[in-house]
């Protein structure tokens, strides 16, 4: 069973920057489509960025457009979300989903593995 595992959540200042990963053991990522979701407390979860396994297109959220990026780091079998310019209202749980569909999801539900999450917590 594919298992996701984040890293790099932690509390930085507005303005500031983190980056976070996705890794797995077994399993080449490259060959799979991968999306970050976040659920902030009293909302609904929401899909923040992918990027497809085909083609590598990817996708943003539009709060996150030009602020946040997703690529892959091939060499550490690993999947990544820059975030620049972080507000107070990217304060939430990230979440790591992976979906056995090479081609670029956006629907929570087309994701078959899921990781436990890290937090991410934007204040001064």
């Amino acid at each position: 069973q594919l298992q996701p595992v984040e890293s790099g959540g932690g509390l930085v200042q507005p303005g500031g920057s983190l980056r976070l990963s996705c890794t797995t053991s077994g399993f080449n990522l490259d060959y799979y489509t991968v999306g970050w979701f976040r659920q902030a407390p009293g909302k609904e979860r929401e899909l923040v960025s992918a990027i497809s396994s085909s083609d590598n297109l990817t996708h943003h959220e539009n709060s996150v457009a030009g602020r946040f990026i997703i690529g892959r780091d091939n060499a550490k079998n690993a999947v990544y979300l820059q975030m620049n310019n972080l507000r107070p209202e990217d304060t939430a749980v990230y979440y790591c989903a992976v979906s056995d569909l090479t081609i670029l999801v956006t629907s929570d539900s087309l994701y078959h593995y899921w990781g436990q999450g890290t937090q991410v917590t934007v204040s001064s």
